[in-house]
């Protein structure tokens, strides 16, 4: 299930059902989703999700296998091609559809000589095809009013490459037209020598550009926690042997290898009808033919036991870390109300170990932070992480104090009240998430579809997955002992590996690491910290008011501007789409300007010193400086990062939005 909060949160393997029916084309049993396709719960037919849409099978194939309730804004369909798609109406913002293109093939469906093939391919296709010739597609979208890179873009991960287009004002002519470039992208692109030749500097400057210290990171990590399995040394970037061998004939051999209308699900959302977004993807994709016979799916292996357990890189341009891994199998299972709500008694034990590591760091421990996550990399392995940032470079004092705060929640139940400020935590995010659902863009519903496809999964509504967490709690599944079992189970598996950033060479940190992992750790944890009961009571006096120097109006964007003689400037301005909720956002400091530029400094530390939010927002603060363990590429070959930083030096700023 995909939305909100769960869409990253994986449990722990279990055995997984066996499927006689076949999923994608040819591949095993126990691994994909196409099945869905041809199963119905009890041989119950169906009923179509676009009836208006005659001659094609409507029903919902996602929801195949699943018993939770399907989402009814999305409408499915399947083409006699064997092509899927998803479609619904979203008016966030108005007049845009977000459409979404989704192979199902990666980099690890390369073969050793085609390293950087898939996402080769990915450039390749915005170049020309059958339809435009080269360029003019990119020429096109921009008279639709679409800027390449933002509004159209694409990505290579391990598992899959996906389009991406939004066309902020659509017309109906205009994405007729967009989805049959589109189309021509998929099934024709121009793959001959000359079109290699002439993208491939693009490709190779992207390749020698990229390895930064985060890539090379990200690359030890899935060489030490994947070894053995493809996704080790399969990053979606290729190397320069590869890329420098490839031809016309070579890269046009993949592309029809994989690029098949079976592996092909076409995702739109945005403001139209959607029957229509079902009428124009069969008019402009029906006529696809996959090239020669279907070839099965690669293995993506399963974690070697055998493997070393402790790596070690030299980066100096990022900070000294730790990153814990306990590997398992990737396993199917169907995604049902029960798998998800076990789920939860495994997030809830991560978030709970997660907060004592908080409590233990800013205590005084050894180490800056460090979190605990679970997650499904790239359908080869279920993967339980733990970040630890020590303070300074004393990397084993840190993992010792880590390991000790994990062995001790292994050990010893939690107490009630831990067990409820964790629930009650997250079921304010599911309930926010209810909340806001009617103004969530059409483009994260689109790209939500694609993580859940990836990750072979469902869809669900805000009310469905909130009724999951409610339901989960009706049954007594959150209590002290469930969440003591979830966490031993969590940090069992085939193999617990590491690697260290050591930031300077040293030869025998790999060793050191190795027995650090197996150093006792009991009564290490110390005394756990209770929550005490607090009120505003409680709190320190807030002081005099602030006096108003002035107030004025700024009627562009109907927001007020109220000046306080201390400096502190507030903007408040009234905003319908959410009614019942106010937002604050408080801005302080000089921002980037104020920082040095001369020397380090620990500035890229400042969200987790000085806020102390629950611990996913721990996690999330260190995920955003360290690389994921899947990897991915990008045309656009930028990253988007959100500071929390304030632009105007000197000044705080506070929006306040009121709905």
């Amino acid at each position: 299930m995909r939305h909100g909060i769960l869409i990253a949160l994986v449990s722990r393997s279990r055995p997984a059902p066996r499927h006689p029916w076949p999923r994608y084309p040819g591949e095993r049993p126990d691994g994909d989703p196409a099945g869905r396709l041809h199963r119905c719960r009890g041989g119950a037919k169906e009923a179509p999700t676009l009836p208006e849409l005659t001659g094609i099978d409507t029903t919902a194939w996602l929801y195949k296998g699943s018993d939770l309730t399907r989402d009814p804004e999305w409408k499915f369909g399947t083409l006699p091609n064997g092509m899927r798609f998803a479609v619904r109406k979203n008016g966030v913002p108005p007049g845009q559809v977000s459409v979404r293109v989704r192979i199902d093939a990666g980099s690890l469906n390369e073969t050793d000589s085609e390293r950087g093939f898939a996402h080769f391919i990915e450039h390749l296709s915005f170049r020309g095809s059958e339809y435009v010739p080269d360029g003019e597609a990119k020429r096109v979208w921009q008279r639709f009013g679409a800027t390449f890179g933002s509004d159209t873009n694409a990505q290579t991960t391990p598992t899959s490459t996906t389009f991406k287009l939004d066309l902020p004002s659509a017309t109906q002519a205009g994405l007729d037209e967009s989805l049959k470039i589109m189309a021509g992208m998929m099934e024709k692109p121009t793959i001959t020598d000359a079109s290699v030749a002439a993208e491939r500097p693009i490709v190779l400057a992207e390749q020698r550009e990229q390895p930064g210290p985060q890539v090379r990171f990200g690359d030890a990590i899935r060489a030490t926690f994947f070894a053995g399995q493809p996704l080790a040394d399969r990053s979606p970037i290729g190397n320069i042997k590869t890329l420098e061998a490839a031809t016309g004939a070579t890269v046009k051999a993949f592309h029809d290898r994989w690029y098949r209308p079976e592996n092909t699900v076409v995702i739109i959302s945005g403001d139209m009808d959607p029957a229509l977004f079902g009428r124009l993807i069969v008019k402009n994709f029906a006529d696809w033919k996959g090239i020669g016979p279907v070839t099965p799916a690669p293995d993506f292996g399963k974690p070697d036991p055998k493997a070393p357990v402790s790596a070690t890189i030299a980066e100096p341009a990022i900070p000294a870390v730790v990153t814990l891994g306990v590997v398992r199998p990737w396993e199917y299972k169907d995604d049902t109300a029960i798998m998800n709500q076990k789920r939860l008694v495994d997030v809830l034990a991560t978030r709970l170990i997660s907060r004592r590591l908080e409590t233990r760091a800013r205590a005084g421990g050894s180490f800056l932070q460090a979190g605990v996550s679970i997650d499904d990399v790239s359908r080869s392995a279920n993967l339980t992480s733990v970040n630890i940032v020590p303070i300074g470079t004393d990397w084993e004092a840190a993992l010792k104090d880590v390991r000790a705060v994990i062995a001790d929640a292994q050990t010893n139940a939690p107490s009630q009240a831990e067990v409820d400020r964790e629930y009650a935590d997250f079921d304010t995010i599911m309930r926010t998430s209810v909340e806001t659902a009617r103004v969530e863009a059409g483009a994260k519903q689109a790209d939500d579809m694609v993580g859940a496809l990836d990750i072979r999964e469902t869809v669900a509504g805000p009310e469905t997955s909130y009724k999951i967490l409610q339901d989960a709690k009706a049954k007594g599944m959150f209590t002290p002992a469930t969440l003591l079992a979830s966490s031993k189970a969590i940090f069992e598996g085939t193999a617990t590996r590491a690697l260290v950033n050591t930031q300077t060479p040293d030869a025998g940190a790999a060793n050191k690491l190795a027995t650090a992992l197996k150093a006792d750790v009991s009564g290490l944890a110390g005394k756990r910290r209770a929550q005490a009961a607090v009120d505003f009571s409680k709190l320190p006096s807030l002081g005099k008011p602030g006096v108003v120097a002035s107030r004025e109006k700024i009627a562009a964007f109907d927001m007020e501007q109220v000046n306080f003689a201390n400096g502190t400037r507030v903007l408040l301005f009234p905003n319908a789409g959410e009614t019942g909720r106010v937002y604050v956002r408080v801005r302080f400091g000089g921002g980037y300007t104020a920082i040095p530029s001369n020397r380090p400094t620990p500035a890229w530390a400042g969200d987790l010193a000085l806020v102390a939010g629950a611990s996913a927002s721990s996690t999330r603060a260190i995920s955003t400086s360290l690389p994921r363990a899947g990897g991915s590429v990008s045309t656009s070959g930028s990253t988007t990062m959100r500071s929390r930083w304030a632009r105007s030096p000197r000044r705080r700023i506070i929006r306040t939005s009121c709905g």
